[in-house]
This record gives C-alpha cells, sequence and structure tokens, in this order.
C-alpha cells in the first residue's frame, strides 16, 4: 500500500491486493468509499463516481456497456452497492437524438429512466451524462478545496494552466446538467491527451482506464494543488490578517450557549430548527480576519456548498475584545431582519414566472467573531454538514483570495441552482419529517428504565436528546446503545446533580451550545424510600424533598429561562408517581415528595401557559422492569411491607390493578410521547395514570 508523507498530501489507500480480486462494479465502491473518507477529497454528499463495465444484458444474455454512477442523493464516502444507478450506455449515447438545445436539457432527466439497465430501482443523478460522455471506464467528480481554490479565483483558466500544464483543461462555469455533459464530451475529442478539467466554481472531474489509475490521478492533481497553495501562500497572511482575537474556549462556549436558543427562536416560526456549533482552528481563523465580512458577503462558490449554506452567511455584530452578550442579544432580532429582507429582495431580483415559492429566508450559517460559526438546520446532521460545506469554503476563500481574488458565484446563477425546478422536485419527493423532527429534549434521570424507555420514543420520532443522569456508567452505557442505533449526532449526555444549581445550569448551556436549545423537558431523576414515620429520619426526608421536589423545580426554572428567551413554546413533563395520588404505608416522605411535584406541575401550567409552555405530569406505578430504583433497598422495603418476597412483588403489583396488567417503561414513554408532541397541543395541567388501574388514584 502507497504512502504520500509530503506535509498536507492525501494519503493514497489503495490496497492492491485487497482489490484484485474485486469486479469492476466493486472496485468503483471501493474506489468510491476511499475517495469519500477524506473531506478534502469531496464533501458529504459531494461529487460522483462512475465505471464503464461490460455485463451480460438479461434478455439476451449478450455483453453489452453498461454505466455504473452514483445515484441520485448518494454519499459516495457511505455508498454501498445498492446506491449506483445502472444504465444502458448505448441508450444514453442515443439520448443525444432527443436533445432539443440547453433550454430544453432539464427534460433530459425525464428520459434517463429509459436507460435503466437490469431494473435497478436506484434514481440516475443529473450528472450521468457528464459521466456517460467521457470516452473513458472510470470517472472522478470531487469538489476538493483546493482545486476549488482554483475554480473559485478571477484568473482560475490561466491557474489551472500554471499549475497542471496541458494535463488538465479548464471549462467556464456551467449548471450541472445535460449541456455540462456535452462540453466536457466535446473537451476530451479536441484535447485526447487531457487526463481531467477544472470546472470553473464547481469542482474537479478525472478519468482514467482502470480503477486504481483513476483514483490515484484524482489524488495527484489535488496533492499538486495544495503543494503549489502551500508554495505560493506560506507568507500571505491568511484572510487579509487577524483583526480579532479569539476568545478563550470556555468562553466561547458561554457566548455561544447564550446566543444560540435567541436564535432558534427567531428562526423556528415554520419549523423547529437544530443548532451546531464549531470553533475550530480555521473557523476561528476566519471570523477574526480583517476580510471575512468581505468574503462572507460574496457567498459560496461550489454549487453543493452554496445549497447548504444559502446565499449568505449572517455576521453577528459582536466584538470580542470588548464581549458584551447583553448587547448583542438585544440587536439580534434586527440582524436576523435585515438578514430576511435581503434575502427576499435577492429572491424578487431573480424569480421567474414560475419560480417555487419563496422557501425559509432565515440564514443558515452565523459567523461570530471570536466565538464561531453556528448553523441551523431542519435536524441536527443538517446542520453539522452544512458547517462542514462551510469551513471547505472558507479552505476554498483562503487559498483563493490569497493568489487572485475569490469569486463567489453570480447572484442570477446561485439563484438558478437554489430554486432550480429539478431541486424543488427533489424537496418535493423528501419524506415526511417525523412528529418530534427539530425538537429538543433534556431527559432526567436519564440513564434508568422510564428515562431511557422515553428517550428511545423522543429519538424514534425525530427529536434530539440530552441524557442527563447522577450516575457516569449508567449513562455512558445508555448512550453507547442508543447512540448507535439513532446516530451519534442526535444523543449527549451529561453528568447532573438536579440538586445542584450550578450543574443543571450547566447541563442547559451544554444542550444549548450542543443543538441549539430545548423543546421538551422530562423530570424523571428519582429515588425512593421506605420507613414507617417515626423511622422516617430528617436526612431521608430531606434527601426525597431535595431530588424529587426541590430537584424537580431547578430543572424546571432554567427550562424556563430558555424555553422564554427562544418564545416558541414547549412541553414540560412531569414523571412523578401514583403516590403522589394515593397514600401508601411506610413512604410518607415518598409519597408527600411525589404530591410536591405534581402540584408544582399546576403552578407551572398557569406560568408557561401565556408562553405556550405547556406542562403535565405522567404518574406510573409499580415499573420494576429497568428501574435503578426498584434494584435496591427500596424493593427489599416494599416486598417486606407487603409481606411478600421479591419474584411476587411484580405479582402481586400486577393483580392489585384492575386492568391485572403489569407496567412497563415502555408505556410510560408513551406517555411522555403524548405529552411531548403536537397531538396534546391543547393540553396542560393534565395528569395521565399510566398504573393499570388504580381506584385511589383517579384524579378528582
Amino acid at each position: 500500500m502507497a504512502k504520500d508523507i509530503a506535509a498536507g498530501h492525501i494519503e493514497n489507500q489503495w490496497d492492491a491486493g485487497k482489490a484484485a480480486s474485486m469486479s469492476e462494479p466493486e472496485k468503483l465502491l471501493y474506489r468510491s468509499n476511499l475517495l469519500g473518507s477524506d473531506k478534502r477529497v469531496t464533501n458529504y454528499g459531494g461529487g460522483n463516481t462512475s465505471a464503464k463495465v461490460m455485463q451480460p444484458d438479461p434478455l439476451t444474455g449478450e455483453d453489452v456497456e453498461v454505466l455504473w454512477v452514483k445515484g441520485s442523493g448518494g454519499d459516495i464516502g457511505s455508498i454501498d452497492m445498492a446506491g449506483f444507478a445502472t444504465l444502458y450506455m448505448d441508450k444514453l449515447r442515443a439520448l443525444k437524438g432527443k436533445y432539443r438545445g440547453v433550454e430544453y436539457e432539464d427534460e433530459m432527466v425525464g428520459y434517463l429512466p429509459h436507460s435503466t439497465f437490469n431494473l435497478n430501482p436506484r434514481a440516475a443523478s443529473i450528472d450521468t451524462p457528464l459521466h456517460a460522455y467521457v470516452a473513458k471506464k472510470h470517472v472522478d467528480h470531487v469538489h476538493p478545496d483546493a482545486v476549488i481554490a482554483i475554480a473559485a479565483s478571477e484568473n482560475s483558466k490561466e491557474l489551472t494552466q500554471e499549475i497542471y500544464g496541458e494535463a488538465i483543461g479548464w471549462l467556464p462555469w456551467k449548471k450541472p446538467g445535460y449541456e455540462l455533459g456535452l462540453w466536457l464530451e466535446d473537451f476530451c475529442v479536441k484535447n485526447p491527451d487531457a487526463k481531467g478539467v477544472v470546472l470553473e466554481s464547481h469542482g474537479l472531474f478525472t478519468w482514467a482506464d482502470d480503477a486504481e489509475e483513476c483514483y490515484k490521478l484524482t489524488l495527484d492533481t489535488i496533492n499538486r494543488a495544495i503543494e503549489w497553495f502551500g508554495e505560493k501562500t506560506a507568507d500571505v497572511p491568511a484572510f487579509g490578517g487577524e483583526v480579532h482575537e479569539a476568545l478563550p474556549a470556555e468562553d466561547r462556549r458561554r457566548v455561544a450557549a447564550a446566543l444560540m436558543p435567541a436564535i432558534r427562536g427567531m428562526i423556528s416560526e415554520g419549523s423547529h430548527k437544530v443548532g451546531h456549533f464549531d470553533d475550530q482552528d480555521a473557523v476561528l481563523q476566519f471570523v477574526g480576519a480583517k476580510d471575512m465580512e468581505r468574503l462572507a458577503m460574496l457567498g459560496t462558490s461550489c454549487p453543493d456548498h452554496f445549497l447548504r449554506t444559502k446565499i449568505r452567511p449572517l455576521v453577528v455584530d459582536f466584538d470580542p475584545a470588548n464581549p458584551d452578550v447583553d448587547g448583542t442579544l438585544d440587536k439580534l432580532k434586527g440582524m436576523v431582519e435585515d438578514y430576511r429582507a435581503d434575502y427576499a429582495a435577492y429572491y424578487d431580483r431573480c424569480k421567474y414566472d414560475n419560480s417555487p415559492a419563496m422557501r425559509d429566508p432565515n440564514a443558515v450559517v452565523y459567523l461570530v467573531p471570536g466565538v464561531g460559526m453556528i448553523t441551523f438546520a431542519k435536524d441536527k446532521a443538517t446542520a453539522r454538514i452544512s458547517g462542514e460545506f462551510y469551513v471547505n469554503a472558507i479552505n476554498v476563500m483562503r487559498n483563493s483570495d490569497a493568489v487572485s481574488t475569490y469569486q463567489g458565484l453570480p447572484e442570477q446563477e446561485a439563484f438558478d441552482i437554489e430554486y432550480w425546478l429539478l431541486e424543488e422536485a427533489k424537496l418535493q419527493r423528501m419524506p415526511k419529517p417525523k412528529a418530534l423532527a427539530g425538537r429538543i429534549a433534556i431527559v432526567t434521570g436519564g440513564a434508568g428504565g422510564i428515562g431511557a424507555a422515553t428517550a428511545e420514543k423522543y429519538l424514534s420520532e425525530g427529536a434530539c436528546v440530552i441524557l442527563a443522569d447522577i450516575d457516569a456508567e449508567a449513562l455512558g452505557a445508555t448512550h453507547e446503545n442508543l447512540a448507535g442505533r439513532y446516530s451519534k449526532d442526535v444523543v449527549r449526555i451529561v453528568e447532573m446533580n438536579v440538586t445542584s444549581e450550578d450543574a443543571v445550569a450547566a447541563a442547559y448551556a451544554e444542550m444549548a451550545v450542543e443543538f441549539g436549545g430545548v423543546d421538551i423537558v422530562v423530570s424523571n431523576a428519582g429515588i425512593a424510600s421506605s420507613a414507617k414515620v417515626e423511622d422516617t429520619t430528617l436526612d431521608l426526608w430531606n434527601k426525597n424533598m431535595s431530588i424529587l421536589s426541590t430537584g424537580y423545580f431547578l430543572v424546571s426554572r432554567e427550562a424556563f429561562k430558555m424555553l422564554k428567551t427562544q418564545g416558541i413554546g414547549g412541553s414540560m413533563i412531569f414523571v412523578a408517581s401514583k403516590n403522589g395520588l394515593a397514600a401508601s404505608p411506610g413512604a410518607s416522605a415518598y409519597c408527600t415528595a411525589k404530591a410536591s411535584e405534581i402540584h408544582l406541575a399546576r403552578c407551572l401550567a398557569l406560568e408557561g401557559a401565556p408562553e405556550g409552555i405547556r406542562v403535565n405530569t405522567v404518574n406510573p406505578d409499580a415499573v420494576l422492569r429497568g428501574s435503578k430504583i426498584w434494584s435496591g433497598e427500596w424493593l427489599d422495603q416494599r416486598a417486606s411491607t407487603y409481606g411478600t418476597d421479591k419474584g411476587g412483588l411484580e405479582e402481586m403489583y400486577r393483580e392489585r390493578s384492575l386492568l391485572k396488567r403489569s407496567v412497563f417503561p415502555e408505556d410510560i414513554a408513551a406517555a411522555c410521547y403524548f405529552f411531548a408532541s403536537d397531538e396534546s397541543a391543547k393540553s396542560t395541567g393534565n395528569i395521565i395514570n399510566v398504573d393499570a388501574g388504580n381506584v385511589q388514584s383517579f384524579t378528582r
């Protein structure tokens, strides 16, 4: 396995021994995954790869030439074999006879399904002709930062020739589509010795007749650009030099924690957004630089960058030398409104009679001098990926502006990409969002049975979840389980003692930075104790009240602060107990604390209603499975109280219920989901008993 060791070079990871036994489609997959594994080669979902392969026709049995190409919407870094579209090359060549000219090129996408080989259901991407009409067996199209820096420069053609000579050609900007495929074909015919081409303001195409050769050529082309920029920019101050020194890391997160819920509230009117914060070195260098605002206003160049990050970012008016967070918050609404007005004006200037209606006019990217970059999107993964795309754009701007003059896409071209009817059709095909998409939840006692089940229910319905618990070991295990099944993007953990004001405040600050705010608060942290009143010590009494009453108060108080900052409502759910309504022998401290929770919820329902904050209670009973409470002394004590052993306690609880059924964590989670979802949008101050029926706890 060869390895490039030059500083900054992308490593050649091709393993010839491993590839020797692969078929041509398998080599295509291998090459694609290797290229997509490095963000310097291409972004998530960006670029595409292809191979022309001889295969037997399923009808005739005769060998035919088949184009394997990344399907629409795929990602080469994570693609599998099912992610490739397969098309007959003879039919793709025949499509030229249907082409009526550039003004009709979008209709060519509708012909691609007629070229499908072997009934492959994977939809072909609009870039298919760009691969089909290059007369080489293997083609790579990627978006490397170093090459886009060439492509986005004012004199990109001259730079391409200076760096690559005649080996790599250049084509002017052209929107992806059928016409560009014909341009590429024409270039290849006229330049038979060329090994690739730089597309202005777009990216790189390379080609070869061997899979490994094509992979190596792609890396060599990128590494040549990296090396060239390294030589040319070594002594050039990035972005005109630093004018704002970055705040210390702890202060950066503190500022982000203050700004993100406020921004989120302002931009979530149409649909809830999830945030992502990035303060890596490349971001800090950019947001603290002299030329940051000038470059940011030019927008991004590569269409993939642009689609993920919008026409331009919003630069937050913040001076890290005089960090007045309150003053910035006071001005923030005006900044957001100005951005919306600017976006609406852009839409009005560029729209056509048949353009789709204006979409969300809010910024995706927010740049904060001395602090970092905040991105907001419909879900956490999209917010994170949008940030990654803008980091790619930062890398492009740094190199391009150091050797030339950086240029973004012309405004009309940018609009034509953003509001492309084909792009709109793709958006319309997207699946309907899940019920809790864009929502952010915190679950205290998140490592226990009820807490983990509730978190899982929320995750399954599209929410992001913070698991808070005092038990670090159990918290880690629950996180590993849920993150492994729902992705690490959507699950975070925080060790939190609900009786500590500082710990609770820190947990909410962490949630603000990680996800942008909060929508759903599940107070579930708990203990249980059993003792006759004369045996109840003051310490035991205070422990119950501290965790079950004061803890719920502290969690609620911080929640109200953040929910009111956002101004978009929210839902709080108290997991109380049947014992809060129905007294039990030998458990006065526990029952009283649980009754306190229920009444606190009623009080908060009154206070929260004007702000759209709903507060409701779920009362479980005898949820033994998965519960940490029922694994210790409480189990022994309750078994003793009712004159049974551990094995018979669940049966005893089941038989005493009206419905004669056991209650499980998932049952409580279902009730917590109901109160968190829009299904209960008109409910507050309510109680749901999930106890299989207990006449003493009937609400009245």
